[in-house]
């Protein structure tokens, strides 16, 4: 899928028909992701158009830095390049208004179809600790249950907190381990004991299994709500 530039709004041509075709055509391919329940990157890169966009729209400021400039003339006295911003131009201005009125409902409509097939997928996960969790729960094992009757599809996890002045947010990397096929041995406890024997660099770790009753699609959906349901869970405990 070809992503749309986080500039496409000043990039290259300021016209909007052009504009205009330019991300219909790129929300052709969202949607498409969408019917097939692909929704990362996609949803994601539409949130952050979204935000991009209603940015622009509010702040002045913000539409301004984000022009490109032209070369005006040269300070010989101090060697340096004169750049003036290509601003002033009502047309332009105008255009950048129509393509911001036409791409924001845009943006809400597709963000809310992605937001509706991901709710409606999450309501359909479940997660559950598998035995005893230790007090420090930040890293430890997924189990994957890829469907009822699928493989059980095993994952380090490593959850990492990162802080600014106002907020905290949490981040989660994985790496995948192994897979076990479906059978009455590899029970999730067992696999758990298993996990133990072969790494032992995590005597007693936190282990967690989310399972889906659907099947969809694992490295553009699956894998990509399970970590964030992991770390949902894990910072209300």
């Amino acid at each position: 899928m070809n992503s749309l530039s986080a500039n496409w709004i000043t990039e290259k041509h300021i016209d909007f028909e052009y504009k205009r075709y330019l991300l219909l055509g790129y929300l052709q391919q969202v949607s498409e992701n969408f019917t097939e329940s692909r929704l990362y990157p996609s949803l994601s890169e539409l949130v952050s158009h979204y935000r991009n966009v209603v940015s622009i729209r509010d702040n002045k400021k913000n539409l301004y830095n984000s022009f490109p400039e032209r070369l005006s003339g040269t300070d010989l006295s101090g060697f340096k390049m004169i750049y003036q911003k290509i601003l002033n131009d009502d047309q332009i201005m105008q255009e950048i208004e129509s393509i911001l009125e036409f791409s924001i409902p845009q943006f809400e409509k597709y963000i809310a179809e992605g937001k509706a097939i991901y709710d409606f997928i999450e309501s359909r996960l479940s997660i559950a600790p598998v035995g005893i969790i230790p007090l420090h729960a930040d890293e430890g094992y997924l189990l994957l249950k890829y469907a009822p009757g699928g493989d059980t599809l095993v994952y380090e996890y490593q959850i990492t907190i990162f802080e600014n002045p106002d907020e905290k947010y949490r981040g989660i990397s994985t790496r995948f381990i192994c897979a076990y096929s479906q059978s009455i041995h590899n029970t999730f406890e067992n696999i758990k004991q298993e996990l133990i024997r072969y790494h032992r660099k995590l005597p007693n770790p936190a282990t967690y299994v989310i399972e889906s009753e659907l099947q969809v699609p694992l490295q553009e959906t699956l894998l990509p709500m399970a970590k964030r349901t992991l770390v949902k869970f894990v910072a209300t405990r």
